[in-house]
């Protein structure tokens, strides 16, 4: 067994705590080898932000996200005492204003800071000018991962590869764009203050009018994370949304 010793987050933690003991880990709060993030999407970034170089195994919390019979708790924990839990490495980013730094797992956005007032900025990519003046709620890049998360719901698409820039609420059409991942992007706030925001961090950076920010690709910067694939599992998410995928339930039981 790779991993002896677990440090465990997130919420409702009684319902898996037995079964980790079970196996032989023990639960601790230092000199841990892995952290078991139990919740969500939110949990996994939590834990990633508080732990950067720690090994993660996210599992979704049963009583909010049903999940299918290969992804339950138990079959989970077998397969990582049996050291069969598929490890992905995820790709970071960087955003940098003046001598300050933020990382994200998912993504990073520059938002307006007044809410009655939007965003007007510009944006270059690797020092080329692509968007004179914008005008919006926010501009930001998210990672492949993050690429199912809030770029999602603002591009309504998802992408493989490199890093996706996307521009929320903007007045004038200007396309999304998916990148090389070793593109910078330069975004540079005309009229602000503008708030600088990592994932799902309460950690925020104002910048101020004229101020420019910097996002790209986090260099030797991952997330060493196991069993992403049933984290993600498309067989659970049918189950959590079963209004969304009507198909899918008629499929798997049998009514076709």
């Amino acid at each position: 067994m790779k991993f002896k010793r677990v440090k465990l987050m997130g919420k409702n933690l009684d319902d898996v705590r037995s079964k980790i003991l079970e196996r032989g880990m023990e639960i601790v709060d230092e000199d841990f080898d892995l952290v078991i993030a139990h919740g969500g999407d939110g949990t996994l970034l939590w834990s990633e932000r508080d732990y950067p170089n720690k090994p993660k195994l996210p599992m979704r919390d049963a009583r909010t996200a049903p999940q299918c019979q290969q992804h339950c708790y138990d079959a989970v924990l077998d397969a990582l005492v049996r050291d069969e839990l598929e490890v992905t490495f995820l790709p970071k980013l960087e955003a940098v204003y003046q001598s300050r730094r933020m990382l994200a797992l998912n993504d990073i956005f520059v938002h307006n800071l007044e809410r009655a007032s939007a965003l007007r900025y510009q944006v270059l990519i690797d020092d080329e000018l692509y968007a004179n003046e914008i005008v919006g709620d926010s501009v930001g890049v998210a990672t492949v991962h993050g690429s199912t998360a809030y770029y999602r719901s603002i591009t309504q698409s998802i992408f493989r590869v490199g890093i996706g820039l996307a521009f929320s609420n903007s007045t004038e059409e200007i396309n999304h764009l998916v990148l090389n991942e070793n593109s910078e992007v330069k975004i540079r706030v005309f009229r602000g203050p503008a708030l600088m925001i990592a994932d799902n961090s309460p950690e925020m950076i104002e910048v101020p009018e004229h101020g420019e920010v910097l996002i790209r690709t986090a260099q030797g910067q991952h997330a060493e994370v196991y069993g992403l694939k049933g984290f993600m599992c498309p067989e659970c998410r049918v189950l959590r949304h079963p209004n969304k995928y009507p198909f899918r339930i008629l499929v798997d039981d049998g009514q076709q």
